[in-house]
Protein backbone atom coordinates (compact mmCIF):
# COMPACT_ATOMS: atom_id res chain seq x y z
CA UNK A 1 0.00 0.00 0.00
CA UNK A 2 1.46 3.34 -1.06
CA UNK A 3 1.77 5.75 1.89
CA UNK A 4 4.09 8.40 0.41
CA UNK A 5 5.17 9.56 -3.02
CA UNK A 6 7.44 12.50 -3.73
CA UNK A 7 7.97 13.27 -7.40
CA UNK A 8 8.06 17.09 -7.37
CA UNK A 9 10.35 19.18 -5.15
CA UNK A 10 7.46 21.26 -3.82
CA UNK A 11 4.33 20.19 -2.02
CA UNK A 12 5.47 18.75 1.32
CA UNK A 13 5.54 21.93 3.41
CA UNK A 14 2.24 21.13 5.08
CA UNK A 15 0.61 21.65 8.45
CA UNK A 16 0.21 19.11 11.25
CA UNK A 17 -3.46 18.76 10.32
CA UNK A 18 -2.67 18.10 6.65
CA UNK A 19 -0.14 15.38 7.57
CA UNK A 20 -2.67 13.98 10.04
CA UNK A 21 -5.39 13.56 7.40
CA UNK A 22 -3.26 13.16 4.27
CA UNK A 23 -2.90 15.13 1.04
CA UNK A 24 -2.31 14.83 -2.68
CA UNK A 25 -3.08 11.84 -4.85
CA UNK A 26 -1.19 8.80 -6.08
CA UNK A 27 -0.46 10.45 -9.46
CA UNK A 28 1.63 13.19 -7.80
CA UNK A 29 3.01 14.11 -4.42
CA UNK A 30 1.11 12.10 -1.83
CA UNK A 31 0.89 11.39 1.91
CA UNK A 32 -1.78 8.92 3.03
CA UNK A 33 -2.14 10.54 6.48
CA UNK A 34 -0.59 9.89 9.88
CA UNK A 35 -3.89 8.73 11.36
CA UNK A 36 -4.15 6.01 8.70
CA UNK A 37 -0.48 5.03 9.04
CA UNK A 38 -0.82 4.82 12.82
CA UNK A 39 -4.02 2.78 12.68
CA UNK A 40 -2.61 0.32 10.15
CA UNK A 41 0.78 -0.16 11.82
CA UNK A 42 -0.56 -0.51 15.37
CA UNK A 43 -3.32 -2.93 14.26
CA UNK A 44 -1.51 -5.11 11.69
CA UNK A 45 2.05 -6.29 11.00
CA UNK A 46 3.70 -4.46 8.12
CA UNK A 47 7.16 -3.90 6.79
CA UNK A 48 8.14 -0.54 5.34
CA UNK A 49 9.76 -0.23 1.92
CA UNK A 50 11.33 2.85 0.38
CA UNK A 51 11.82 3.01 -3.38
CA UNK A 52 14.39 5.71 -4.12
CA UNK A 53 15.45 7.09 -7.49
CA UNK A 54 18.91 8.64 -7.62
CA UNK A 55 19.10 12.14 -9.09
CA UNK A 56 22.64 11.55 -10.39
CA UNK A 57 22.26 8.11 -11.98
CA UNK A 58 18.51 7.72 -12.49
CA UNK A 59 18.80 4.24 -10.97
CA UNK A 60 16.35 2.88 -8.42
CA UNK A 61 17.34 1.61 -4.99
CA UNK A 62 15.34 0.21 -2.09
CA UNK A 63 15.41 0.10 1.68
CA UNK A 64 13.19 -2.21 3.71
CA UNK A 65 12.49 -2.25 7.44
CA UNK A 66 11.11 -5.32 9.18
CA UNK A 67 9.71 -3.19 12.02
CA UNK A 68 7.60 -0.12 11.30
CA UNK A 69 5.08 1.26 13.79
CA UNK A 70 3.72 4.80 14.11
CA UNK A 71 2.08 5.44 17.48
CA UNK A 72 -1.16 7.49 17.76
CA UNK A 73 -1.41 11.27 17.69
CA UNK A 74 -1.54 11.43 21.51
CA UNK A 75 2.15 10.38 21.29
CA UNK A 76 2.83 12.76 18.38
CA UNK A 77 3.01 9.84 15.94
CA UNK A 78 6.22 8.53 17.52
CA UNK A 79 8.15 6.26 15.16
CA UNK A 80 9.43 2.75 15.80
CA UNK A 81 11.55 1.53 12.89
CA UNK A 82 14.28 -1.14 12.71
CA UNK A 83 15.58 -4.08 10.73
CA UNK A 84 17.12 -2.46 7.64
CA UNK A 85 17.91 -4.40 4.48
CA UNK A 86 18.29 -3.28 0.88
CA UNK A 87 20.67 -1.75 -1.64
CA UNK A 88 20.20 1.94 -0.74
CA UNK A 89 23.71 2.21 0.68
CA UNK A 90 23.00 2.45 4.39
CA UNK A 91 20.27 2.65 6.99
CA UNK A 92 19.33 6.32 6.74
CA UNK A 93 16.38 5.91 9.11
CA UNK A 94 18.54 4.87 12.09
CA UNK A 95 18.57 8.38 13.55
CA UNK A 96 14.82 8.79 13.10
CA UNK A 97 13.84 5.80 15.25
CA UNK A 98 12.07 6.93 18.42
CA UNK A 99 11.36 10.41 17.06
CA UNK A 100 8.02 12.17 17.12
CA UNK A 101 6.60 13.60 13.91
CA UNK A 102 7.32 17.28 13.25
CA UNK A 103 5.78 19.85 10.94
CA UNK A 104 6.42 23.57 10.48
CA UNK A 105 3.59 24.32 12.93
CA UNK A 106 4.42 21.60 15.50
CA UNK A 107 8.10 21.23 16.27
CA UNK A 108 8.90 17.90 17.95
CA UNK A 109 12.48 17.44 16.73
CA UNK A 110 15.63 17.48 18.88
CA UNK A 111 17.44 20.19 16.90
CA UNK A 112 17.09 22.71 19.72
CA UNK A 113 14.62 25.36 20.84
CA UNK A 114 15.42 27.80 18.00
CA UNK A 115 15.46 25.27 15.16
CA UNK A 116 12.58 23.55 13.40
CA UNK A 117 13.78 20.99 10.84
CA UNK A 118 10.36 20.65 9.18
CA UNK A 119 10.12 24.41 8.67
CA UNK A 120 13.71 24.78 7.47
CA UNK A 121 13.71 21.85 5.02
CA UNK A 122 10.09 22.24 3.96
CA UNK A 123 8.58 18.90 4.91
CA UNK A 124 7.09 17.07 7.86
CA UNK A 125 8.84 13.91 9.05
CA UNK A 126 10.26 12.12 12.08
CA UNK A 127 13.13 14.60 12.33
CA UNK A 128 15.91 14.41 14.85
CA UNK A 129 18.75 16.91 14.11
CA UNK A 130 17.60 17.41 11.21
CA UNK A 131 17.75 14.45 8.83
CA UNK A 132 19.56 11.55 7.25
CA UNK A 133 16.45 10.62 5.34
CA UNK A 134 14.98 13.68 3.61
CA UNK A 135 12.25 12.03 1.54
CA UNK A 136 9.68 14.70 2.46
CA UNK A 137 12.06 17.66 2.23
CA UNK A 138 11.18 20.18 -0.44
CA UNK A 139 13.44 23.13 0.27
CA UNK A 140 15.82 22.23 -2.57
CA UNK A 141 17.22 19.27 -4.46
CA UNK A 142 20.10 18.77 -1.98
CA UNK A 143 17.84 18.30 1.03
CA UNK A 144 15.58 15.83 -0.84
CA UNK A 145 17.93 12.94 -0.16
CA UNK A 146 18.86 9.57 1.31
CA UNK A 147 22.26 9.63 3.03
CA UNK A 148 24.58 6.97 1.68
CA UNK A 149 22.72 6.38 -1.59
CA UNK A 150 25.15 4.95 -4.17
CA UNK A 151 26.25 7.60 -6.67
CA UNK A 152 25.21 10.53 -4.43
CA UNK A 153 22.53 11.18 -1.85
CA UNK A 154 20.23 13.49 -3.85
CA UNK A 155 16.91 11.98 -4.94
CA UNK A 156 14.80 12.36 -8.05
CA UNK A 157 11.76 10.49 -6.64
CA UNK A 158 10.78 8.56 -3.53
CA UNK A 159 7.97 6.26 -2.51
CA UNK A 160 7.11 4.60 0.78
CA UNK A 161 5.09 1.38 0.88
CA UNK A 162 3.53 -0.75 3.59
CA UNK A 163 3.90 -4.44 2.84
CA UNK A 164 2.08 -7.21 4.70
CA UNK A 165 4.32 -9.54 6.68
Amino acid sequence: MLIQQHIHLSGFKRSWNEYKHGFGDTKGNYWIGNDVISYLTTTYDYTLRFDLQSRSTGGWYYAEYSTFVVLPEIQNYKLQVAGYSGNAGKDSMYGHNGQMFSTYDRDNDRAGPNSNCAAYYGGGFWHRKCYNCGVNSSRNAKSFNWSGLPGGKELQKSRMWLQCK
